[in-house]
């Protein structure tokens, strides 16, 4: 985690969160102190940690919480205070916020913070994932419109056409996908 969003409006909390931010390994921390400020900042730029103490200014927090919680593998910490946790805990758990109540000694914050640092670690290695399998259903796609226009129009079978993509990215040395987008460009009109 290098980014972190605090939406604060009292001193005495942002102090508190940046004395325990500050033993972190972070690069940027920036402080905003209402929903609509907060929104403006997400929608330009991507935050690795959000958290949000509330009420706010001009909101609760609540739903900031889970519009931030929803923008990719940013991971949202909403402190509410003690006699609200629970029915706000319920209703933003699902989304995958951390709720934790207030008032809070800096070892429950620090834990939060970890778990959250834990969460973004899982999340973007599953992004990751994710985006490599994607890539391999493409470069798959590409290989079988290329197989299709070689059974087309070269009348081939399709193991036919499989092994000669096969052959001919050996023989060239490089991918099927490769040789897949020449025949494509040979081919297709």
């Amino acid at each position: 985690m290098d980014n972190v969003l605090i939406v604060s409006n009292t001193e005495k909390s942002l102090a508190y969160f940046m004395e325990v931010l500050s033993q972190e390994p972070l690069k940027e921390i920036i402080i905003v102190s209402g929903c609509e400020e907060a929104r403006q900042l997400m929608l330009a730029r991507c935050f690795d940690l959000c958290v949000i103490n509330t009420p706010l200014s001009d909101g609760f927090g609540e739903k900031l919480a889970i519009e931030a919680a929803a923008r990719g593998a940013c991971q949202v910490i909403l402190v509410v205070r003690a006699e609200l946790f629970d029915e706000v805990s319920e209703r933003v758990g699902a989304s995958g916020v951390f709720a934790i109540p207030k008032p809070m000694g800096k070892g429950v914050f620090a834990n939060s913070v970890h778990l959250a640092r834990a969460a973004f670690a899982k999340v973007s290695a599953l992004r990751g994932e994710n985006e490599r399998l994607l890539q391999q259903i493409e470069d798959l796609r590409v290989i079988d419109r290329a197989k299709c226009l070689l059974v087309s129009c070269l009348r081939m079978t399709e193991p036919e056409a499989h092994r000669y993509l096969e052959k001919q990215a050996m023989d060239m040395r490089t991918t099927r996908l490769t040789v897949a987008q020449g025949v494509i460009r040979t081919y297709e009109n």
